[in-house]
């Protein structure tokens, strides 16, 4: 073997070794972050019980539980879309997809996630955007309530973040089961 061969070994070892760490680690943070915005499911039920409680037996409303619960759902569904794709729980189109080998899905998917990598970028983008402007300009929702806006921007920023994270770990993760190997 020639030494530029061997050279050229070494670094693809390497690469392999940097890919499979960097999907390790973002899945590691993705599983977590994912479980527990699961939980996150019980403070949004009581806080519309506490709602519910105050407005039908003590006849009194409750002007910032609504905003509350749009906030924790959307906090929700944002930190946990990262653990719900590493967990492939996502809607897919089954049409043709499901009549494909392991290796054309994993080709498919190589392709398909490219437009998600491109979306996400553009999304996380402006949510850096919107929660720098929020910050600044101490923005607050026009309601009764009038909370600051920049904690479920940022929140929801850091969830767009996550996703994106996992989305190049599924893209490494498509390429090499496309190579017929496995990310350990």
């Amino acid at each position: 073997m020639s030494a530029a061969t061997e050279r050229e070994a070494v670094q693809r070892s390497r690469l392999g070794a940097a890919v499979s760490l960097y999907v390790r680690y973002v899945e590691a943070v993705s599983r977590w972050v994912g479980r527990f915005a699961m939980y996150l499911i019980f403070p949004m039920g009581a806080i519309l019980l506490y709602s519910t409680v105050m407005r039908v037996i003590f006849g009194y409303p409750i002007n910032w539980i609504m905003e509350m619960s749009q906030f924790m759902l959307s906090a929700y569904y944002l930190l946990g879309g990262a653990y719900s794709m590493q967990l492939g729980a996502h809607v897919r189109m089954d049409l043709f997809y499901s009549m494909m080998s392991p290796r054309r899905r994993a080709i498919t998917d190589s392709f398909t996630v490219l437009v998600v990598i491109f979306y996400l970028v553009v999304l996380f983008r402006a949510g850096v955007s919107s929660t720098e402007y929020s910050i600044t300009y101490s923005q607050k929702n026009y309601t009764a309530w009038a909370p600051l806006l920049w904690p479920i921007k940022a929140i929801m920023t850091f969830g767009i973040f996550l996703m994106l994270l996992q989305t190049i770990a599924t893209f490494f993760r498509n390429v090499a089961e496309a190579r017929g190997k496995s990310l350990a």
